[in-house]
């Protein structure tokens, strides 16, 4: 069964109180196995939070969980409850293998959220509570995640977006090592643009996040600089491109704040690129002269390859997935393939934590390689 809030179900404001950080995770396994949850899975990211675990009775068993989010998170149930869902059996199989998949993120084919899983895979058995029915499961999800791409053509997606924010960038401003960016927001996509740029050569970027903690967890994963939330309508004056990644329902960007700031730059343009879901921008920001504001759709609109070609891609990588899951809970296998599964996966951790003497962020560094080496020598 799973329990999670992601960018469907929930606002980036309670996405954020949930969130937990690579710190945080051990001493709230200790809560859920206190909770006498012995095998379990936290796979926490910027826009979503879920627990997998194994329960005789998932209502009862999701109502703990839901108590211990908002408990960590501080804020209510009744947040939690409104605003989360619980999957269980066949459909929680399906959801995993969804999500290791890529089919259910804001951007669909996001490669990232296989690596994500991954860690938190490595992360479970680091603290030994991956067990023998989460281990295989995972392990089924990034095999199933692998055929999709290969298969399909998803994972094109948001490299083709990522790479026409790019094009339209250069077309405004030239080269990029001169040029200033600032990520408003911690979401996804955000983080999917501040890295393509910063891999293309963009010379600088500043993260601003409501939440201090979330623009500094931001800024670390994308090697960059956090900057202080009170301090936007300055940084705002800065920037030569501008991404924002808020999705509070609720505009993080005004027309008067981006007018003042272009009177400020002396009307040289500025990018401004609006990934919320719903907007972050005022729409009305398109009249100001020399505000070039583009959303995920106009971006879309860039690439080369049509919309129906990429939904095509998405309807069979659900194909796929619902394949998997039918096979996966119809032809169990082995019942002592589990057992071995997780001898192996005890038998790593204990390796990976006597090398990392201590060190947990080496050991789930090692504990990833390992696991991944390995699924590439099967």
């Amino acid at each position: 069964m799973v329990v999670g809030a992601d960018h469907r179900s929930s606002t980036m404001i309670l996405r954020d109180r949930l969130f937990l950080d690579a710190s945080e995770l051990p001493a709230f396994y200790g809560r859920l196995r206190r909770a006498g949850l012995d095998e379990v899975l936290v796979l926490s990211s910027i826009d979503r939070t879920e627990i997998y675990t194994i329960a005789d009775e998932p209502l009862e068993t999701g109502d703990e969980i839901r108590k211990l989010l908002a408990a960590n998170a501080g804020v209510s149930r009744s947040d939690i409850e409104n605003q989360s869902y619980l999957l269980s059996g066949g459909e929680a199989v399906k959801h995993a293998f969804a999500v290791a998949s890529g089919l259910e993120c804001l951007v669909i084919g996001d490669a990232r959220f296989l690596d994500q899983v991954g860690t938190a895979y490595a992360t479970a058995t680091r603290e030994n509570v991956a067990g023998p029915v989460l281990g295989p499961l995972m392990d089924a999800a990034i095999q199933v995640s692998e055929q999709v791409y290969k298969k399909t053509g998803i994972g094109q997606r948001p490299v083709s977006i990522s790479a026409a924010a790019v094009e339209v960038a250069r077309d405004i401003h030239g080269d990029l090592a001169r040029c200033r960016g600032l990520l408003i927001g911690a979401g996804e996509m955000g983080e999917l643009l501040g890295s393509s740029f910063l891999s293309t050569g963009l010379g600088d970027l500043n993260v601003t996040h409501s939440l201090e903690t979330r623009a500094e967890a931001m800024a670390q994963q994308l090697n960059c600089h956090a900057v202080a939330f009170d301090s936007l309508p300055q940084r705002l004056e800065e920037a030569d491109i501008v991404i924002t990644s808020v999705n509070t329902r609720r505009f993080v960007l005004g027309k008067a704040m981006v007018a003042a700031a272009l009177r400020a730059r002396r009307r040289r343009p500025q990018f401004l690129i609006d990934t919320g879901v719903p907007g972050d921008i005022d729409k009305s920001v398109e009249s100001i002269e020399d505000a070039f504001l583009y959303t995920l759709d106009d971006l879309e609109r860039v690439t080369r390859e049509g919309r129906s070609s990429r939904e095509a891609d998405a309807q069979s990588a659900r194909d796929l997935v619902s394949q998997a899951a039918s096979k996966y809970a119809d032809e169990p296998g082995n019942p002592e393939a589990p057992r071995a599964e997780s001898d192996n996966l005890e038998l790593m951790r204990r390796k990976v934590l006597e090398e990392a003497e201590g060190d947990a962020d080496k050991a789930t560094r090692l504990l990833i390689d390992r696991f991944f080496r390995g699924k590439r020598n099967r």
